[in-house]
């Protein structure tokens, strides 16, 4: 929508505000956040506008003259373009057909199920817009179900079956919806070799009281007469054929195709039930019939309801056969049995609203099968598109059927009378290259419904300042006509350039004129911050409208200065930056300005010296002199932990005062020059005091500390008591010692009168087990003998 006003100031001041409200209004997402050459970066209105949501254009003429950008943010355009002048078209929506749900389907041409039904939008690439789409299954919706069987030989009792289930299912159905229509066709194979025997008598009768095999053939048309679904059923006959794979694909696809042969209508749910207990061919296998002419998947049934082109065309392809699904809303179910099931369902994850179920080896469960999935396609509503993959994005949001909102185009569980609302967030991702692509027809549709939103699209990927009717050829505001005006700038005609096509590149070298932009060793011209026109740099404005590019080479600025603590030059009340450098106030010295000329700061406040006369002032802060035995430390470097102190000197003094112990004598003692104060703890708790810790010859340990008034001379304070170590109990250690001997000797003795006793147990428990083996039986013992024995003599005759 692009903005103009030919009211008064306050008018346009109004109505341009209430125009930016809107744009953001419609934004149902939060923009990628605004890089700082995303809109400056842009040299014309086309390209800004598409940049970012944010970006907006100044058309005026003269703008360029006060140094700042034509393409930038619309929030810092209004306070420097004419309103009038900007130029920020916003995403448009109207709604051209928007007729309410329909309670009711009975009547064909009155079933409205989606609402709206067509909108004209106008969207910005990057821009998401917000449609609300509702959703309501209208009651006795008409249902067209067209029963495709496999009847080839296995498939006989089924057929039986379902011509005596025939009248069952026409009344289950029309207890659904009075709108019901049923239809019924056949399929076997190609009547070619491998698939069917081509031997002349099979070919009439390829198996007893078999019909000629065939690949399609419409028994029955959609019907509102179901009672002539079981008489087809019946006199259709069975016929056979050689491999296991069946021609289901070829049925599939002129079944869906041939619309006014199988008798679809426009409005309806049109469910086509696939019934077979075999596999398929698919794509490709015709060649092993010497069919090689790929399947273009048009309608070829002849006056009989038969298909003519089986033998000459190859199988269709899953993907082809999905086209025509989508095409013509179709949803299919597949009812096979339990040994095909998993394959079968692998095949329904492919085709759009299609479903697979088991199906009984006689079909017996078939009504319930479509009364089953009916329901279960019925009681889902999912949303599709059209859309162009990777140039429109379509995401949908919705909580059914009050649950939690979330990202779906798909709700569950619905019931006939249930109103679902989705929300379609519609983003352009880019402006198409062709032109012709700027404007689109898109629909969203429910899976398997006739039934669409409409959406005329128009891409804006131009602006209205730069239509053919809105700009001036050989505009004498660029060079003597030299460019085409357009949206407050010169496109300039080949041979032109510059801002106002003021250069000839025809006359001049634009090489050599480039060459003159170069300022020192930069490689790149008007040091890659401007743009070379006709030898003379004009330097590129900066996101940031305080910071400013300068010079004739681009080469200044004033952002690139030193900074301290994040700000330029220490702040503008210390200095400010000039091309590149700090320019410091007087009281302000340092690269960034950030140090105070006067000491002060490194002065303590109990002194007049500068860092206590320990170190140097520089930038308001003393640095402390170091050397390899001292360094100095502190806010005034008036500490010096590694300095040697005047603990040796005092040690022996706080000895002989405190203690009355230390090499000194009484005399010596008298002559030291300080007396110590006596504490109880001795710690530092003043700047400048130093804690002394020793041992004398008892080895007890004691402290004291000291300081240096401002005359040098040493105050002392020792701790009155000293740290003296536990004496040892020698005794103690001694029957410790033997104690311990004594019962590890015992606890040794304990363990081996254990081991031994354990030991002899077990022997003497085998020496049992051994005796005990060794008491025989006088009838079992081997060895034993009578008391008395019998001898015969061989040479005594008994004389």
């Amino acid at each position: 929508m692009y903005t103009v006003l030919t009211m008064n100031i306050v008018e346009k001041q109004v109505c341009f505000l209430a125009v930016v409200f809107l744009s953001a209004v419609v934004y149902t997402q939060a923009p990628e956040k605004l890089t700082s050459s995303q809109c400056i970066s842009k040299k014309s209105c086309g390209e800004c506008i598409t940049a970012h949501p944010d970006c907006a254009w100044c058309s005026d003429e003269k703008f360029d003259s006060n140094g700042s950008r034509r393409c930038d943010t619309i929030g810092n355009l209004i306070g420097s373009c004419p309103r009038k002048e900007i130029v920020h078209p916003n995403s448009k929506m109207e709604k051209v057909v928007d007729k309410e749900l329909s309670d009711t389907g009975a009547r064909e041409e009155d079933a409205v199920q989606i609402k709206p039904q067509r909108i004209k939008l106008k969207l910005k690439p990057k821009s998401p817009f917000s449609l609300n789409v509702d959703f309501r299954q209208a009651v006795d919706y008409p249902v067209d179900l067209y029963y495709l069987m496999d009847l080839s030989k296995s498939m006989e009792d089924d057929k039986d079956k379902l011509a005596a289930l025939g009248n069952l299912l026409a009344t289950t159905m029309g207890n659904i919806t009075t709108n019901f229509h049923l239809g019924f066709g056949s399929f076997v194979d190609k009547v070619v070799m491998p698939y069917v025997s081509t031997v002349p008598e099979k070919l009439i009768e390829p198996c007893t009281n078999c019909a000629p095999p065939y690949g399609f053939k419409n028994h029955m048309p959609l019907s509102i007469n179901t009672d002539q679904f079981e008489k087809q059923v019946k006199a259709a006959r069975v016929s056979g054929n050689l491999d296991a794979p069946e021609g289901g694909f070829d049925a599939i696809m002129q079944a869906i195709v041939c619309h006014e042969d199988i008798g679809w209508r426009d409005k309806s749910r049109k469910m086509l039930m696939f019934s077979s207990d075999s596999g398929f061919h698919y794509a490709g296998d015709g060649k092993l019939g010497g069919i090689v002419k790929p399947n273009d998947g048009k309608c070829y049934l002849d006056e009989h309801g038969n298909y003519n082109m089986s033998t000459h065309q190859d199988y269709p392809s899953l993907s082809q056969i999905n086209m025509e699904v989508k095409k013509h809303k179709v949803n299919i179910i597949f009812a096979v049995t339990s040994d095909q099931l998993p394959v079968y369902k692998q095949l329904s994850e492919h085709l759009e609203g299609s479903t697979a179920g088991k199906l009984e080896n006689d079909s017996s469960n078939v009504v319930e099968l479509v009364k089953d999935q009916y329901n279960k396609i019925t009681s889902t509503v999912k949303l599709q598109d059209n859309a162009t993959a990777g140039i429109i994005d379509i995401k949908y949001y919705s909580s059914c059927l009050g649950g939690e909102r979330k990202r779906t185009s798909e709700c569950e569980g619905l019931k006939v009378g249930n109103s679902v609302n989705f929300e379609a967030s519609i983003e352009i991702k880019k402006c198409p290259k062709n032109k012709a692509d700027w404007n689109q027809t898109i629909q969203i549709y429910p899976v398997g419904l006739n039934e669409a939103l409409v959406i005329d699209l128009e891409i804006i990927c131009e602006c209205q300042c730069e239509k053919p009717w809105n700009e001036e050829r050989d505009s004498d505001k660029c060079t003597f006509g030299n460019g085409t005006y357009q949206c407050g700038i010169c496109s300039c005609y080949d041979g032109r350039s510059g801002n106002i096509c003021e250069c000839d590149s025809k006359d001049t070298d634009p090489t050599i004129d480039e060459t003159k932009c170069f300022f020192g060793n930069e490689t790149k011209p008007c040091s890659g911050r401007g743009v070379c026109h006709c030898g003379v740099c004009e330097c590129l404005p900066r996101q940031n409208p305080e910071e400013v590019v300068t010079g004739k080479f681009c080469e200044c600025d004033n952002f690139s200065c030193d900074r301290y603590e994040g700000n330029i030059c220490s702040g503008p009340s210390h200095g400010e930056c000039v091309c590149g450098k700090c320019q410091c106030l007087p009281d302000w010295t340092g690269y960034a300005c950030e140090c105070k000329k006067d000491n002060e700061t490194c002065i303590a406040p109990d002194s007049n010296q500068i860092c206590s006369g320990h170190g140097d002032c520089k930038c308001g802060v003393c640095e402390c002199f170091e050397s390899e035995d001292q360094r100095y430390s502190g806010h005034f470097c008036e500490d010096c932990p590694t300095c040697p102190g005047l603990c040796e000197d005092l040690k022996e003094c706080v000895q002989c005062l405190m203690f009355d112990s230390g090499p000194l004598t009484v005399e010596e003692c008298k002559n030291c020059s300080f007396i110590p104060v006596e504490v109880s703890e001795a710690e530092v708790k003043e700047p400048g005091q130093r804690m002394c810790v020793f041992r004398d010859d008892d080895d007890c340990k004691f402290k004291f500390v000291y300081k240096l008034d401002e005359h040098n001379k040493p105050l002392v304070w020792a701790q009155r008591t000293k740290d003296c170590p536990e004496p040892i109990n020698i005794l103690a250690i001694v029957l410790g010692v033997i104690g311990g001997i004594v019962l590890v000797g015992l606890a040794l003795l304990l363990i081996w009168k254990l081991l031994t006793t354990i030991h002899d147990r077990r022997e003497f428990a085998k020496f049992e087990k051994e005796r005990q083996m060794a008491k025989w039986d006088t009838g079992e013992n081997p060895i034993y003998k009578q008391a008395t024995s019998t001898f015969k003599n061989p040479t005594y005759g008994g004389k």
